[in-house]
């Protein structure tokens, strides 16, 4: 696989974390698509969810289909014939930036559990550091997909003025209840694994069950009861895919559907990244920048127009969650469309149900 599309930031040295502790020489991994006007005014930059990397698109650098390929390029919904798109990978993500799995220049041996804590607020800040050091003053638009919409709120608080326009998809201004829960599970499921080793693995002792169990759950909750019921149903294996000496075995199709997801994930994504960056989305809580009210802390933030789209299936980030966000963008002076889709998809639909995503997103920008 290429990465010479990949281009990196060096972050200020030390960069101050939110949580305490600082770090030394660290870097945010980058790509870019289109060109930058001579006003500087047409950035629209991507943040992501948990696990993808900077690669939202094929470029001329890196031709493999990005994670959202089919959003981004000349004539689609975020058209790069107009906008000059940087999609920056999250602080913490082993996808080329700084994060538990890369050498601390004070030891000379990777960070692991002795990486700072992370919030997405440091996500957000090296995001705004990578973005100024193009000479970027302020972004036409901030797009925040999940995780990255929580980020991307945090981004909007703390840099006021850096943002024109905002486009929130499938996300919250906190963690609710349900999804704490869930990426408990997820990291309980990591810990518990004796190849953990209290983040001490190495390549041949790799937590893959911990992770498997993870990435299972994660599947099982981006998506919603409706598509399972549609693409499974109570549909069993063949005889010959079966393992019948395993007690317990597997013997339902969906079953081997998830298995095929975790292992395709296991070995791709850094263990103690996958932890800190379960916690940072769990601390997020926008209610702490407006003495503990969610609405409060959403009316600090100062934006033209915004776009919320938010999907009825999804039970991570329920659409009540985005009804507050723009609620509170609204009440903050923006223009707001909220956009609430019927995608069988669940969370996930961002990423699979893309003509009804890209009718709202292109629609918006259209309109800039």
């Amino acid at each position: 696989m290429s990465h010479d599309a990949r281009r990196y930031f060096s972050l200020p040295s030390p960069f101050p974390m939110k949580r305490g502790g600082e770090l030394h020489g660290a870097r945010v991994a980058f790509e870019t698509w289109g060109a930058l006007s001579d006003a500087r005014d047409n950035a629209l930059l991507i943040l992501t969810g948990l696990s993808p990397s900077a690669h939202a698109a094929s470029n001329e650098q890196d031709p493999s289909p990005g994670w959202w390929e089919a959003m981004i390029g000349p004539g689609k919904a975020i058209d790069t014939d107009r906008w000059f798109v940087i999609c920056v990978n999250s602080l913490g993500s082993d996808k080329g930036s700084t994060c538990p799995a890369s050498i601390d220049p004070a030891t000379g041996e990777p960070y692991r559990l002795s990486f700072p804590e992370l919030a997405l607020e440091d996500v957000a800040n090296a995001a705004h550091a990578a973005v100024s050091s193009l000479g970027i003053e302020q972004l036409a638009c901030l797009v925040g997909c999940s995780m990255g919409g929580m980020s991307a709120l945090a981004y909007m608080l703390l840099h006021p003025g850096s943002v024109r326009t905002h486009i929130s998809v499938d996300t919250a201004p906190q963690a609710q209840p349900f999804a704490i829960a869930i990426r408990s599970l997820q990291r309980e499921a990591i810990r518990l694994d004796p190849q953990w080793n209290n983040g001490r693995y190495d390549d041949a002792h790799y937590p893959e069950t911990g992770m498997s169990i993870a990435r299972k759950l994660g599947v099982i909750t981006y998506r919603s009861a409706m598509e399972w019921n549609g693409r499974f149903a109570r549909i069993r294996l063949d005889a010959e895919q079966r393992d019948d000496d395993v007690p317990f075995g597997f013997e339902f199709q969906v079953e081997s559907y998830l298995e095929g997801h975790a292992q395709r994930f296991v070995r791709t994504f850094d263990p103690n990244s996958y932890l800190y960056l379960s916690r940072a989305s769990d601390w997020f809580d926008i209610s702490e920048y407006g003495e503990g009210s969610i609405q409060a802390g959403l009316e600090r933030i100062r934006v033209q127009q915004a776009l919320v789209i938010g999907v009825s299936t999804d039970i991570l980030f329920p659409l009540e969650q985005q009804e507050q966000i723009a609620a509170g963008l609204e009440a903050a002076g923006a223009a707001v469309e909220f956009v609430a889709l019927d995608s069988p998809q669940g969370h996930d639909a961002f990423l699979v149900d893309i003509e009804n995503y890209s009718r709202a997103i292109g629609g918006f920008l259209d309109r800039l």
